[in-house]
């Protein structure tokens, strides 16, 4: 049996149970394990040491960047020294 028919066993168990306050730790532990299946369909096999088929991101636009911490500590100095050029915060 493989992976996916073991998901849509899976799946088709936990359609025929009923939802409640009673059945919600029964019902987590098959998506627990629907989870696990997955991702052992995403990752490739152990042995193989080919590439194989990943996700491809387009890289598009500026890049974002978010300095967080207290107030009054230098966040905005240090984006003007780093960058190089005066900003004005907000």
């Amino acid at each position: 049996m493989g992976i996916i028919e073991k998901i849509k066993e899976i799946e088709a168990e936990m359609a025929r149970t009923q939802k409640n306050k009673a059945t919600e730790y029964h019902l987590g532990q098959p998506k627990a394990k629907i989870a696990k299946l997955r991702t052992q369909l995403l990752e490739p096999p152990k042995g193989s040491s080919g590439g194989g088929d990943g996700f491809e991101v387009a890289k598009y636009g500026h890049g974002r960047v978010a300095l967080i911490g207290f107030p009054s500590v230098g966040k905005s100095t240090l984006l003007t020294l780093l960058i190089g050029t005066h900003l004005e915060a907000a």
